[in-house]
């Protein structure tokens, strides 16, 4: 422990001497003169249901003295010059709009602010309506979605402690979804598989956004996504609305902020985990259009040199990302969006180098893998009138896995027992039509046309008559097109009753796999303090791609395909939910949900096996002829105590309880692999101002959540046999010790006379606690052992923006 904060010390101290390099356009600690910092707060205003901009909509800075005013003008933009910095509340308003004001709004000297805020028209314009947005998270971009969803943005990522700057970890923190897990960012909402979610960036369905993810796969150790790039974005954790298909658990709908177009602005950032440079501004200046481009290079190797384990062992993991998006407003009230973001990644952990500390293989075992992961798009979009609005889209994405992994005999001589190189290719062509009938009605359609381009190819080493042979498990070059199409209406009956109700439609070419799916959702607010909401709907997913062409060996040698005839995984979702303000800034939330899920993969033979525990390890499930006929179910109630940043204060409390459960083709009831029962997550962070241009921001995290599930290893057997032997009659029957974690996080921010620095020291598990992660079965020793998560693990960070 001492010296693990020794380096740590060590490293701030380091990054300090860095920042010294920048004193040019940063704060001089000697200067006496006092003047008044200030930086501009501009923004957007656009009606809720049509995104047209609005037009005269008066904007306060309530929080100034006295308080400032302006209006929006013909395109929806307001600005103030000379703000002072700090953090800000601001209203707006507008005859026949629901009043909206927006606390705790950051002002820096290293960025300009930008805020867009939509507002929604009043049905019965007797009585002002004051909605205050930032403490309902409930406010999401998507205003059909009515229950289990909620706002975040980059800001939210970058502060939580154990966030380490990735929205995935930071949505752990939310009810309903568990992230009891060191090593990964697994999404696991409700018990169900982290491959039932579904990943949107600019309306546009992407494969896994993380470094080290297999194809088919949702998460991984590093996410790619980059929170610097992040604009508000929604997060969704069931029964939600039309136009999402493809996902049975949930949805990460995420924006691109875009770039600056008045002024130039750069990002800096360095620390453990690598170096991160970004850019945005004007194309030209006075011109409308913009660009926003974030590079990071990440190495671990400083890891490694202090002696910090990170849960490979010895091996070095090396990746680096992109991200960018250029926006070129057009005449008549058009533009168009270029977009993209991607990442590779490589990591060799060999048998030589290996230790008790490597996460993720046994001893006696030679692992090489590498990623890759990348998508863009291009979006035009056109206001076809003040209420109306289309836009279409065209993007291309690629995620590819190749390694191998070698067996070390007694001898220390590689035998080759596993090779994969898997590929899949997408193009998407989509679009969505939007309009704003009247103050009461609203409607969405769109499609999705998607076809795939699979090259999967893996193979494993197996013995016949003790004769050793490559089996074949896949070798496919195919093509595969899904169709979804969808249809919404919003009714708001009014202003506090309103109806959500549409269908989405897939279709499935290669094998002719297709379903229709109803959705609703009511929400009543009973009064200004108290609502209620109820959403239902059908759900559809297709099996992960490479189980479509997993092979079956005959016993001529030859190979089939058993699984190509497989349908969707359907779920039905059904979500009760209470929400009630306390205060200005604070919420209680309640919600209860059950989901009865069918059409899951079983093998044709009687078994423990189901889709629905796929996703829990780290390779894609190669099982062969299955057949949609198994089930399973979740139900839940979870509860959200949560208090705004408001006064440098802020706390989120999240509790939930729930069952999960499945049948395979033997027809027994058992746990699902994400079957924890509980997860109780505490954040609470304040943020203290030590001088005119200097605060303090300490963060807390303690997750307390049910242990992971896992099929117990027959000791016996693994002994008889020199391998791991699982008694798959038990399957997922035994739960590791429960899972425990405290994060703490300080950041020490400094506004300068350009630019902002930041320092922050982010100790994950501070209390040092060896968290179960898996049972493995030791070779060597011949028994079975508890891998435990990582310890300790401090990440120190500078960061300047300017």
């Amino acid at each position: 422990m001492k010296k693990i904060f020794t380096i740590a010390i060590l490293s701030f101290i380091s990054i300090s001497a860095f920042s010294k390099s920048v004193t040019n356009i940063s704060a001089d600690s000697s200067e006496t003169k006092k003047t008044v910092a200030t930086q501009v707060l501009k923004g957007k205003v656009i009606d809720k249901e049509s995104k047209y901009p609005l037009i005269g909509v008066v904007v306060s800075l309530l929080s100034t003295n006295p308080v400032l005013k302006t209006t929006t003008n013909e395109d929806g933009e307001f600005k103030f010059s000379n703000v002072p910095l700090g953090r800000h509340e601001i209203k707006f308003n507008l005859m026949g709009y629901q009043t909206q004001q927006i606390p705790n709004q950051l002002l820096t000297i290293g960025k300009e602010l930008f805020v867009q805020i939509e507002l929604q028209e009043q049905i019965i314009q007797s009585q002002e309506i004051v909605i205050t947005g930032q403490s309902d998270k409930q406010e999401t971009n998507n205003e059909l979605a009515t229950v289990s969803a909620r706002t975040f943005n980059g800001d939210e990522a970058g502060r939580f402690a154990g966030s380490r700057n990735d929205p995935a970890r930071m949505a752990a923190n939310f009810a309903g979804v568990s992230g009891a897990n060191d090593g990964r960012n697994d999404i696991i909402i409700r018990g169900n598989s982290p491959l039932g979610l579904l990943w949107r960036v600019e309306g546009v369905d992407i494969p896994n956004p993380s470094h080290f993810g297999s194809v088919g796969s949702t998460g991984g150790p590093v996410s790619i996504l980059n929170n610097n790039t992040l604009a508000k974005s929604d997060f969704m954790t069931g029964a939600f609305p039309a136009n999402y298909g493809n996902a049975n658990s949930g949805v990460f709908d995420l924006q691109l902020r875009n770039g600056n177009k008045d002024k130039r602005e750069y990002v800096g950032q360095i620390g453990l985990n690598g170096f991160e440079l970004g850019a945005e501004g004007p194309f030209a200046k006075g011109k409308k259009s913009s660009f926003l481009i974030n590079y990071r290079y990440r190495t671990l190797g400083v890891f490694k040199a202090l002696g910090i384990s990170f849960g490979t062992g010895a091996a070095v993991p090396q990746y680096q990302d992109l991200t960018f998006k250029l926006n070129f407003p057009l005449a008549n009230r058009a533009k168009i969006t270029v977009w993209g973001l991607g990442g590779v990644s490589y990591i060799a952990m060999l048998d030589k180098d290996n230790d008790d500390k490597n996460l993720y293989i046994n001893k006696g075992w030679d692992t090489y893998y590498g990623t890759q992961m990348g998508a863009t798009g291009v979006n035009y979009t056109k206001f076809v009138s003040t209420e109306a609005y289309f836009r279409i889209g065209l993007a291309f994405s690629r995620s590819q896995t190749s390694g191998n992994q070698d067996s070390i005999s007694p001898s220390k001589k590689p035998i080759d027992y596993y090779n994969n190189n898997a590929t899949l290719n997408r193009i998407n062509f989509n679009g969505v039509y939007n309009h704003k009938l009247s103050a009461k009605n609203t409607v969405n359609v769109g499609y999705i046309v998607e076809n795939y381009y699979v090259n999967f190819g893996d193979n494993i080493l197996r013995y016949n008559a003790g004769v050793p042979f490559q089996k074949i498990l896949t070798d496919k070059k195919a093509e595969a097109l899904l169709l979804q199409a969808y249809a919404q209406l919003q009714h708001r009956f009014t202003d506090k009753l309103t109806l959500n109700t549409g269908l989405h439609t897939q279709y499935f070419a290669l094998n002719g796999a297709n379903t229709v799916e109803p959705r609703i959702g009511v929400k009543w607010d009973i009064s200004t303090r108290n609502s209620i909401s109820f959403g239902a709907g059908m759900h559809s997913q297709l099996q992960p791609l490479y189980s479509y062409f997993v092979q079956t060996l005959k016993q001529d040698g030859s190979y089939y395909e058993t699984n190509n005839k497989l349908g969707f995984t359907k779920s039905n979702h059904l979500v009760l939910a209470y929400d009630k303000s306390v205060g200005k800034n604070g919420r209680i939330k309640i919600e209860t949900y059950y989901q009865q899920i069918s059409n899951v993969p079983v093998e044709i033979n009687k078994s423990s096996f189901s889709m629905l525990n796929a996703g829990a390890n780290f390779d894609n499930p190669n099982t062969d002829s299955l057949q949609n006929k198994g089930t399973g179910y979740n139900y839940g109630i979870e509860l959200t105590v949560e208090r705004s940043l408001s006064k440098g204060f802020y706390f989120l409390i999240s509790n939930s309880i729930f069952e999960s459960k499945y049948k395979g083709s033997d027809g027994i009831e058992r746990n699902t692999a994400f079957n924890g029962n509980f997860v109780t997550n505490g954040l609470i962070g304040k943020e203290f101002k030590t001088g005119e241009k200097t605060s303090l921001l300490i963060d807390i995290k303690t997750t307390l959540a049910g242990g992971r599930r896992v099929t117990p290893i027959d000791l016996q057997k693994s002994i008889a046999q020199n391998q791991a032997v699982y008694d798959n009659e038990k399957a997922f029957d035994k739960q590791l010790n429960n899972y425990y974690r405290t994060d703490f996080k300080v950041t020490f921010r400094m506004n300068g006379k350009k630019a902002t620095q930041e320092w922050a020291l982010d100790i994950q598990n501070i209390l040092n606690r060896k968290n179960d992660f898996m049972q493995s079965y030791v070779i060597a020793r011949k028994e079975m052992v508890v891998i435990p998560q990582l310890g300790i693990f401090p990440v120190v960070q500078y960061r300047i923006t300017w």
